[in-house]
């Protein structure tokens, strides 16, 4: 049962907090059964649920759901075992609490600016009940990881989709004009279905522009992909005590998709208001793995490597076979025009010949799938399929 009952009602402050940003009382309840696991499918599932539609992929090249092609790093792998065999104590060893002091002292923010979640998903959509409402809308970029908008329809508050620069950039300009008065504007960077970075500059300028009150939530959970980590974060933001949530997971570099782990940043009043709607935390073998994990710099720095070299071999073959690449993509995807087929048909047409891409997820682009970037062995296949496709 979700920690925003108590004694199998809503806590007062919880009500309070709803009922003065515009919910109706149905509403309200609607919105606490979501975390208490009623709709959570429906609303927090992410990549999870396009994972459950595939399980005939057992088998298969699977290269749409922007995971890891590794799991765990071995630093993590030896502190989650370790964790999982003394797990019959709740806390073998403070797992939770060593984890946010590392992630303290990487990212070089107090601690009790911190809280950690399993997996970013709960986060995403804990930030947007907490600055949304039937009269405080979502402003998002449009392709963008859409899931979020799950989570606001489903809460009845309005929904805004703004269009990528030409170059692929979120419009932050477009994005305050499509609704000067919303709860939360929402960027990801790298974005995800395509990689593209947007400067933060222009992020900068959205936070310094927003109408007070409301909040930039800025997901980052590609950012380790990226060469220019740490120096091209946003958490400078949440130092200099902007209005800003900084999101991130373990589900990308570090290989933990499926042990669900992520983290928040932001200042204590936003921490608190998000926080009303809490969250149960990752296991203690997860927390430990996280950990661990964090400071395998090597091998993070090994993995961006071969990620990069991949990712260049599949533009260079998809744009030899003539095919539109949308980037420069800084992320373990890419974004392909098929141009005479849409993406839907083009997934089917993979599928049958073993290859799993993700397609017919972005409306707005019908004719582009994205590609996620496997090992070099699982690229080939798919250069293979592709070879006999475009026959």
């Amino acid at each position: 049962m979700s920690f925003m009952f108590r004694d199998g009602k809503i806590k007062e402050e919880v009500q309070d907090d709803l009922l003065s940003r515009g919910y109706s009382r149905r509403q309200m309840m609607r919105t606490a059964m979501m975390f208490a696991g009623g709709a959570a499918a429906l609303s927090m599932s992410g990549e999870t649920a396009f994972a459950a539609d595939d399980e005939a992929g057992k088998g298969m090249v699977r290269i749409g759901l922007n995971e890891c092609w590794a799991g765990p790093m071995e630093p993590g792998l030896k502190a989650g075992t370790w964790a999982l065999a003394n797990s019959n104590r709740y806390s073998p060893n403070n797992e939770i609490e060593t984890l946010t002091k590392t992630i303290s002292t990487i990212e070089n923010v107090p601690a009790n600016l911190i809280a950690v979640y399993p997996g970013s998903g709960g986060i995403l959509s804990r930030a947007i009940v907490a600055y949304c409402s039937p009269t405080k809308g979502l402003v998002m970029a449009d392709p963008s990881y859409n899931n979020v908008v799950r989570t606001a329809e489903f809460i009845k508050a309005p929904v805004s989709l703004v269009a990528l620069t030409s170059d692929y950039r979120h419009d932050m300009k477009a994005m305050l004009a499509a609704n000067p008065n919303a709860g939360l504007y929402y960027v990801v960077n790298p974005n995800n279905p395509t990689g593209t970075m947007t400067p933060m500059s222009e992020i900068e300028w959205l936070v310094n522009n927003k109408p007070a009150g409301s909040i930039v939530l800025i997901d980052e959970a590609y950012i380790h992909w990226t060469n220019e980590y740490p120096n091209n974060t946003a958490m400078h933001l949440v130092r200099a005590g902007k209005e800003v949530i900084i999101a991130r997971t373990f589900s990308k570099i570090f290989g933990m998709a499926g042990a669900r782990c992520g983290y928040l940043v932001a200042q204590p009043d936003v921490l608190k208001k998000v926080q009303l709607f809490e969250s149960d935390r990752p296991s203690m073998a997860t927390a430990a793995c996280a950990n661990a994990s964090l400071t395998a710099t090597a091998l993070i720095a090994a993995r961006r490597k071969e990620l990069i070299a991949n990712r260049s071999m599949t533009e260079d073959f998809l744009t030899k076979r003539g095919l539109r690449v949308i980037g420069p993509s800084y992320g373990n995807m890419v974004m392909v025009d098929w141009k005479t087929k849409t993406a839907k048909e083009m997934g089917a047409i993979y599928k049958a010949r073993g290859v799993q891409i993700a397609a017919d997820r972005w409306p707005v682009w019908p004719t582009v799938g994205r590609i996620s970037i496997g090992t070099k062995q699982e690229m080939e296949a798919f250069f293979a399929a592709t070879n006999k496709i475009l026959t």
